[in-house]
């Protein structure tokens, strides 16, 4: 029996192409979140290796090519961002668990020395296309790679006016929470330290306010300046949130 194609209106409930407003605080109505955050033990979230061949393949590839801290990151914000869909916005179309875990392991590839120095684009935006040229490489679903490389372009496009793909939203709000605690509440304090141990940081403030501080010298021009150079370093560096668990090994 032939599997139906599925159509455009399923690929992009699927992959997370949902719109939603890009401004966060219209979406939480000025409260610190839309549901109360309960405890997430890590053992109820399958991570999507196991039954995906092709997350399989792209978790070796961000081990092999992502320092630890950057790694360790990475997957620290499929967590974040599997339980803020999960809790905060359960009246969405249900996004795939791969989809979600590819951008998480990519979404900060751009970030890489190697990476940053070999080009002239936005590190943004060679993560959108280096994740792009992979998954195509992988033959990977064109939707999902698009959803993907859309996400990782756009995961520090913070703003007020205009919408972002639902798989964008929850990208950022993942990625703001582990870097600078945004949004602080969003993710239960047992979870927030169950997840952290088990993907330490490692002095992660730290080593990601100097990928910023390199970004700023190669490249004055780079879309981080949409969040302010000093401002966005200086809130990376001094995360107050995650400066009990920053250290742990």
């Amino acid at each position: 029996m032939t599997t139906p194609t599925p159509s455009r209106d399923d690929l992009i409930s699927l992959h997370g192409f949902t719109p939603l407003p890009v401004d966060q605080d219209a979406i939480f109505q000025g409260k610190p979140f839309l549901h109360q955050p309960t405890p997430v033990p890590l053992s109820s979230i399958t991570y999507p290796s196991s039954t995906d061949p092709l997350v399989a393949k792209v978790q070796e590839y961000a081990k092999e090519k992502l320092p630890i801290q950057t790694y360790n990151h990475s997957m620290r914000v499929f967590y974040w961002s599997t339980i803020i869909m999960q809790q905060q916005f359960p009246s969405l179309p249900p996004i795939s668990p791969s989809t979600i875990a590819l951008t998480c392991l990519l979404h900060d590839i751009g970030t890489t020395p190697s990476n940053q120095s070999s080009t002239l684009l936005s590190f943004e935006f060679q993560g959108g296309v280096i994740a792009l040229d992979l998954l195509k490489e992988l033959n990977g679903n064109k939707s999902q790679a698009e959803a993907v490389a859309e996400a990782i372009i756009r995961h520090q496009d913070l703003g007020t006016v205009g919408t972002i793909t639902a798989l964008g939203q929850i990208l950022q709000l993942a990625t703001v929470y582990d870097n600078m605690s945004l949004r602080p509440y969003l993710i239960h304090p047992d979870t927030k330290a169950e997840v952290n141990k088990a993907y330490p940081r490692k002095g992660w403030s730290g080593c990601f306010s100097a990928a910023i501080a390199n970004e700023k010298k190669l490249k004055p021009w780079g879309h981080t300046s949409h969040l302010g150079w000093e401002v966005f370093e200086n809130g990376v560096r001094e995360n107050e949130f995650m400066r009990e668990v920053d250290s742990w090994e």
